[in-house]
């Protein structure tokens, strides 16, 4: 099938897989404790512990994969290496759902980090194929796809989990071999062999770009607020299942209700504060007030007694949650 052919059926593709992937990384929040708990049998303090080496595992991998990955992909095509990440997305969830060893969740999850990755790619297909007239449409539309799969995906997660932890696992294979085998058939290849260009390890390194941001002090400072900024608020998706199953007893079904409501006002803030208080309240002004608010909603978070509280708090990410931007 040519691209020309495909036209808007690659492009849904591209939106389902980021969708797919998104959906996957949140589908499996709400159960994890219980799992770790059950594979170690640990409290769910302790298991908190194994929970942030996984992040940490899954994170680590996507950093140094996803340059290595968009360089494959310009050397042998995008369509490769996002079939490749599918399927092995998909064989990822079933290692972690069939897990008889927290070893084997830690294997689990450093193939969804390389798999993970495969935003580079498809976001350098949607390049591919976009006039440019309406590249960054098309590239917004994809990028509403990982916040839609973060309301989709918790909120799954914890329904399934009523039926076992290891559930949304198998269903976030069935969801990844399912757009794999979709892909297989009706996605084209959107770089003509004449634009392709070797593969050098020099620019899929990912600390050279960092070495370059040298040369600029001011863009350095700027990097560190948002590296800073970045790894605080990475401690609420990493941990949150954790506090809240053991401060509150929240089920699974509450935890990804609650993840689901951090998506509805994350994709909120997006509408809202974006475009309409930015342009008023100015750049600088807006990320001091989205700063302090987040500032406030964490210490809220830690500070809560009872359950309700804690979704008040959530109100906090209307502002915080865009501040980065």
């Amino acid at each position: 099938m040519s691209l020309r052919k495909a036209g808007r059926g690659a492009f849904v593709f591209i939106f389902v897989a980021v969708l797919v992937d998104s959906i996957g990384f949140g589908i499996i929040l709400p159960v994890l404790p219980r799992l770790i708990m059950q594979l170690t049998g640990v409290s769910v303090d302790r298991a908190a512990v194994y929970g942030g080496w996984l992040s940490f595992v899954y994170a680590l991998m996507q950093f140094f994969c996803a340059p290595v990955l968009g360089n494959l992909s310009d050397r042998f095509g995008r369509r490769p290496v996002l079939l490749f990440a599918l399927l092995a997305l998909g064989c990822d969830y079933l290692i972690m759902g069939f897990a008889p060893l927290i070893a084997w969740l830690f294997v689990g999850r450093m193939i969804a980090g390389v798999a993970g990755a495969s935003f580079t790619p498809a976001y350098a297909y949607v390049a591919d194929i976009s006039p440019p007239e309406r590249r960054a449409q098309n590239f917004g539309v994809v990028s509403a796809a990982f916040g839609i799969g973060f309301i989709i995906g918790p909120a799954i997660g914890g329904l399934l989990g009523t039926l076992g932890a290891r559930a949304p696992f198998f269903a976030a294979a069935m969801l990844s071999l399912l757009n794999f085998s979709y892909g297989f058939f009706v996605l084209p290849e959107s770089l003509p062999p004449d634009r392709r260009r070797a593969f050098k390890w020099r620019r899929a390194n990912p600390l050279g770009t960092l070495e370059q941001m040298r040369k600029h002090p001011v863009v350095v400072g700027l990097l560190c607020a948002l590296f800073l900024w970045s790894l605080g608020n990475q401690v609420m998706p990493s941990t949150w299942a954790f506090y809240t199953k053991l401060r509150f007893g929240w089920s699974e079904a509450m935890i990804g209700a609650s993840f689901a409501a951090v998506g509805v006002v994350m994709a909120s803030s997006q509408a809202i504060v974006m475009r309409l208080l930015v342009p008023r309240l100015g750049e600088r002004r807006a990320a001091l007030i989205g700063m302090i608010s987040g500032t406030a909603g964490y210490a809220g978070f830690g500070l809560a007694t009872a359950s309700w509280m804690m979704f008040a708090w959530l109100g906090s990410w209307f502002f915080a949650a865009r501040s980065a931007a």
